[in-house]
């Protein structure tokens, strides 16, 4: 017996009358309403007391039963599940192109226990669900992980990595990581770093919305993703979503620019002091930049790694600046700073800053804002936390400075070199000039 997500009576009710998830029921009310149709899950955290079926028209209803209600097996059905289609089959003369699942949405099915999306779907699954893919790659499929993106850490960061050097190795010419949304510029970043000058292209793909709503995105993304790892003419960290809300087109993210600014919309995604450096078009790659790394380049260098010492901080009015301190004290060796325009914190962080900076730590500063650049050379306040000892990170994105500093911390602890690292232009994470950008869409 599975009668998921029901509780209490309703749910000795549904025992009683031998009824099962997926079976056709009569339902009679205790004032003599009559419903057929076939029982659904309820979620865990549903409210008590309601009954949910699928009515033959294709609605679900939810009906509230009192005790006069009954439940009467009419016929044994069958609980939804996903079942895999046959693989699309192999063509050896496509691009070979490695497909590593981590979880997330684009690998995830609603989970009728909470109603929530849960990590469902293996990458054969999702494979089996696109078969435009046959068309574009010979994929090659592995389940890394299956985990939310938020419980990424950098021992994931560092599994993935070891993973995709592990596919290139063996030849392979793209590989594709389908990741959770959440934190998957981050972990863009930091296979940016790890993966420096790849050889073939490094494609990160999520979706919004999980693989069997109508209005996945899932499908798509992927299709896009294996088109640029088996057809781009670069090699690069990327990350490849949906450019706007249609379909037909998907924009190709450099893994240092990107960030997520949407919670929930198809474009999400977002060059930040930059443009995309792609578009997948009508199943075409076209390509937008000009200093990219050329597929095929002989300077690959594979550089494993992470010191997890280090902390973001977002800087806001009446913060103190003793929570420096108090995370110095509990071993932090690294500091990136969220500060307000052009990079500044209140003027009482200063002999905090100038006494963690003398023991060896290293402080950097980023700007809140999206767009721009820090230029602390312009206000008192600037000259002042820079003469403490903080260092100014250009246009680097908070996110991506804390990861690289994460990276940079695991090979250089002394306070100058660590420094020439952060400073050091790795992966385009540093821009040459800021220019205007104006919102990417699928127009351009």
């Amino acid at each position: 017996m599975s009668v998921s997500g029901y509780r209490g009576r309703l749910r000795d009710l549904l025992e009683t009358a031998g009824v099962d998830v997926g079976d056709e029921v009569e339902v009679l009310t205790g004032d003599g309403r009559r419903y057929l149709g076939y029982l659904m899950s309820r979620t865990e955290y549903a409210e008590e007391g309601l009954i949910t079926l699928k009515l033959p028209n294709g609605y679900n209803v939810g009906i509230a039963l009192d005790d006069r209600a009954t439940v009467r097996k009419i016929s044994e059905g069958r609980a939804p599940a996903f079942t895999r289609g046959e693989l699309p089959p192999v063509n050896p003369n496509l691009p070979r192109v490695a497909l590593l699942g981590t979880g997330g949405t684009i690998a995830s099915r609603v989970d009728y226990r909470t109603g929530a999306v849960r990590p469902a779907m293996t990458t054969e699954d999702l494979l089996s669900t696109v078969r435009e893919v046959a068309e574009v790659a010979n994929v090659e499929s592995e389940v890394l992980l299956s985990v939310y993106s938020e419980n990424m850490t950098s021992r994931e960061w560092d599994a993935i990595a070891r993973a995709v050097h592990d596919r290139i190795s063996k030849g392979c010419e793209g590989v594709v990581i389908a990741h959770g949304t959440d934190t998957m510029a981050y972990t863009a970043a930091a296979l940016s770093f790890v993966l420096q000058r790849p050889p073939v292209p490094v494609v990160l793909v999520g979706a919004q919305r999980s693989s069997d709503r109508p209005s996945s995105d899932a499908a798509t993304n992927l299709l896009g993703a294996l088109l640029v790892a088996g057809r781009a003419p670069f090699a690069e960290v990327v990350v490849t979503m949906h450019a706007w809300h249609s379909d037909d087109v998907i924009a190709v993210h450099r893994g240092t620019r990107v960030v997520k600014l949407h919670t929930s919309s198809r474009d999400a995604f977002q060059s930040v002091n930059s443009r995309p450096i792609a578009y997948v078009k009508e199943e075409r790659v076209v390509v937008r930049a000009t200093d990219l790394n050329p597929r095929g380049v002989t300077t690959y260098s594979f550089e494993p790694g992470f010191d997890d010492r280090v902390a973001l901080l977002k800087f806001v009015p009446g913060m103190r600046g003793d929570i420096l301190q108090l995370l110095a004290e509990q071993g932090y060796r690294g500091f990136v700073l969220e500060g307000t325009g052009l990079g500044h914190v209140a003027s009482s962080w200063i002999p905090v800053i100038k006494r963690l900076t003398g023991d060896g730590a290293f402080i950097g500063m980023c700007s809140q804002c999206r767009f721009g650049r820090v230029n602390m050379s312009v206000y008192y306040n600037g000259r002042d936390l820079m003469a403490a000892g903080v260092t100014p990170l250009d246009d680097m994105l908070p996110e991506v400075a804390y990861v690289k500093l994460s990276w940079a911390l695991h090979r250089a602890n002394e306070p100058e070199r660590l420094k020439q690292v952060m400073l050091t232009p790795i992966a385009g994470e540093v821009g040459e000039r800021s220019m205007p950008v104006r919102p990417n869409w699928g127009g351009e």
